[in-house]
């Protein structure tokens, strides 16, 4: 899967803030997403972005 930093990705599950849109601040081994809605920043394992993504909006 091609995820750069600074694309913005949809997941499956929604944010208790209701959003689903995540920013890629950082990839590696762990994604490093800040929230869309909140601003509320994650580190979650690169398997569980990429079973989980639904789309990827990149910036151009």
């Amino acid at each position: 899967m091609d995820i750069q930093v600074g694309d913005v990705i949809t997941l499956k599950k929604q944010h208790p803030c209701g959003s689903r849109e995540w920013e890629v601040l950082r990839i590696g081994a762990d994604f490093r997403l800040r929230c869309a809605g909140c601003g509320h920043q994650i580190m979650i394992a690169r398997r569980a972005v990429e079973k989980n993504v639904r789309g990827i909006k990149r910036n151009a």
